[in-house]
């Protein structure tokens, strides 16, 4: 299930020799399928993203099932995998979250902020400053129990109802998440408006505000077919965090224009080419992309997985 010989690796200067993928399909990627998929189904799911080389696999999200029924059984789900030696994050929107993650074990959690008033109050039904106040205990309190805290940025480059966020208001909120003690941040393009020469003027913002790349991650959606550009862009500037999801399942529940997520098997392709390491086996992760969507009843969105699917 792979083009034999290709693509022929042609480096550019001054990219990573490595990027880790932080794999989003099994949480982001599911949670808003209507189809509810069964536990076992989502652990072997994982445990085949796994076996395909990804480190970083995000398993579940520790929200009440009112609000994403699809991840309801996170209890039940996190116990299946988390022998596996991956790093296994999962999202909690409060210390409940956070207390169900910890009786589990989880060493790795993440929080969702958004950077528009407009956003956090439909994903969360609080003004920013009232979600970073929400936060602020869950942060605290898993840096006790030196849990490593991702914080996921939405709406840093457009908001369906208010339009272009302006940069300065996307670094202050940042700047707010880092300070209560994240450990790394994903920037999110939730709309997938985003283009390269606005990814590398926030990067530099936020640099320049003192937040290091280093601790930065890109979360791309690909509305506007920009996803890979934008993700070129923020390697072109030192980023080695990329999330994607597998398959380009998923998108987002609360923002009605975004459209799925950058689709990993597309992103593996690009670096490949570009001879930057991943550690993926871009066969194993497509025939596992294929095997998810049978189960979906529909085919894969990623452009890569119907190419190399399609050879068979």
């Amino acid at each position: 299930m792979t083009a034999q010989g290709l693509p022929m690796v042609v480096p550019v200067q001054d990219l990573p020799a490595r990027v880790r993928i932080h794999e989003v399909g099994a949480r982001d990627g599911l949670q808003n399928e209507a189809r509810t998929v069964p536990t076992e189904v989502k652990a072997e799911f994982i445990r085949r993203l796994a076996d395909s080389g990804l480190t970083t696999i995000e398993a579940t999200s520790f929200v009440h099932p009112k609000w994403v029924p699809q991840l309801a059984d996170a209890e039940q789900l996190f116990p299946l995998v988390s022998d596996l030696p991956v790093a296994l994050p999962v999202l909690v929107p409060n210390e409940r979250g956070l207390d169900r993650a910890l009786a589990l074990g989880a060493r790795r959690i993440a929080v969702f902020a958004s950077a528009t008033e407009s956003f956090a109050k439909a994903n969360l039904n609080r003004t920013v400053d009232e979600a970073l106040a929400m936060f602020q205990p869950v942060v605290a309190r898993a840096k006790e129990h030196r849990v490593h805290v991702r914080g996921y940025l939405s709406m840093c480059f457009g908001d369906p109802w208010e339009g272009p966020v302006p940069i300065h208001q996307v670094v202050r909120v940042s700047k707010a998440l880092m300070d209560m003690g994240c450990d790394e941040l994903s920037l999110g393009d939730t709309i997938g408006v985003a283009t390269p020469g606005h990814v590398q003027d926030l990067l530099s913002e936020l640099n320049e505000e003192g937040v290091p790349t280093s601790a930065l991650g890109v979360h791309f959606h690909d509305t506007y077919g920009q996803a890979l550009a934008n993700t070129l862009a923020a390697l072109q500037h030192g980023v080695t965090t990329v999330d994607s999801s597998a398959g380009g399942l998923g998108g987002c529940p609360y923002a009605k224009s975004a459209t799925g997520n950058l689709a990993t098997e597309d992103l593996v392709w690009m670096l490949n080419g570009l001879g930057i390491d991943t550690g993926v086996d871009l066969g194993r992760l497509t025939a596992t992309s294929v095997w998810m969507a049978a189960h979906l009843d529909r085919p894969s969105p990623s452009r890569t997985v119907r190419a190399l699917s399609h050879k068979e």
